[in-house]
């Protein structure tokens, strides 16, 4: 179980989120979608404390931290909160000095101190998931954008997180490269792993989140089914978004 309860946060006087509440069940994928600006990326990035709240809480399995203002909150409790996710972001972000295996393994020997033998089988595990196995020794400057993404992926589900938050993972890439990153997505949704993704890729979220949350000026304009909310959406914000994209989502329902 994901709750986030009261979500505010501001940057000085920028007010980006406003009082947002959400409980998302395991197992579950959400699409965060909405215009730039409107608040998707720092609430995702919010999950996992790569941006403090404002005030508020947040639950993610047993672990909940509250916020306000003036008040610092530890880095053992952001660490044990930040342990329960998987963090996949924009630009990839693998070790360039690291193969593809080293950048799987790295977090599992120097953050869990597991056995080199252990962590190879888990990274080498993983590469197979995301069918990139055979670049196991590939350094990330010789691996195309869907390549490396990939890899990121596989490094996010390294250390088994209780929920995968994805940061618009296909936006740096090409239409036929991201197809790639899409089709791994949706096989770990089908497999039942919980995430969150921030996205502008309407087919990304059409073929894999579960439920879709418009967001626009840091506040839940809409929420549902991605082919309610991307066909027959109910508040004029949502359809006046939608109207404005060129090219509609490809269902798959």
């Amino acid at each position: 179980m994901i709750e986030l309860s009261h979500i505010d946060k501001r940057f000085g006087e920028n007010h980006v989120l406003k009082d947002i509440s959400l409980t998302l069940a395991e197992g579950t994928v959400t699409g965060l979608v909405g215009p730039s600006g409107g608040g998707k990326s720092t609430l995702l990035r919010s999950v996992n404390l790569l941006e403090i709240p404002t005030s508020g809480a947040i639950r993610i399995g047993d672990i909940r931290l509250e916020f306000a203002p003036g008040r610092k909150v530890g880095w053992n409790e952001i660490q044990r909160l930040r342990r329960q996710t998987g963090m996949v972001f924009q630009n990839f972000q693998l070790f360039p000095h690291q193969t593809a295996l080293g950048n799987v393994m790295e977090g599992l020997l120097t953050v869990l101190k597991q056995p080199e033998k252990v962590a190879r089988a888990r990274a080498m595990e993983l590469l197979d998931k995301v069918g990139m196995a055979h670049k196991a020794d590939a350094w990330p400057s010789t691996l195309s954008g869907g390549q490396q993404q990939r890899v990121a992926i596989a490094r996010a589900l390294a250390p088994s997180p209780r929920v995968l938050l994805c940061d618009e993972p296909t936006s740096a890439l090409d239409p036929e490269l991201a197809e790639e990153v899409v089709e791994v997505l949706s096989r770990l949704a089908r497999e039942g792993t919980t995430m969150i993704m921030a996205t502008h890729d309407l087919r990304l979220a059409s073929r894999v989140a579960d439920k879709v949350i418009f967001l626009d000026g840091g506040v839940v304009v809409e929420s549902g089914p991605p082919k309610r909310i991307f066909s027959a959406p109910e508040r004029e914000r949502t359809k006046k978004f939608i109207a404005s994209l060129t090219v509609a989502p490809d269902y798959e329902i």
